[in-house]
């Protein structure tokens, strides 16, 4: 598994994807995201600790917390590869436009609107 893929995976679970937009607004603390998912600890820390090892989040010490904060590289990767898809959706939805433009019943042979 290829690294991009390896983290859609990861981040595609519902709790991991919840951190990773918990963290968007800012890094947190173990016990902010514990409180804000309502997971017990030990759950949330196994979590991100896959996040860390995919890439996605690293951690910083402060006294005795850990702070996590999401790591922007991988996440510009993963926007790269959605944004691929613009021109397929962007092509289609032209045709679309065409073909509902062709079908309007309320539009003559001649492109007269009624």
């Amino acid at each position: 598994m290829d690294e991009l893929q390896h983290r859609l995976s990861v981040i595609a679970e519902p709790n991991r994807f919840r951190i990773v937009e918990l963290l968007r607004s800012g890094p947190l603390s173990v016990g902010a995201i514990v409180d804000a998912l309502g997971l017990a600890q030990p759950h949330v820390s196994r979590h991100l600790r896959l996040l860390a090892d995919a890439g996605v989040v690293d951690a910083t010490r402060r006294a005795q917390q850990r702070i996590y904060r999401l790591r922007p590289e991988p996440l510009r990767d993963i926007g790269a590869w959605a944004q691929s898809f613009a021109v397929l959706w962007t092509g289609r939805l032209d045709r679309l436009g065409d073909f509902l433009d062709d079908t309007d019943p309320a539009t003559d042979p001649n492109g007269d609107r009624s």
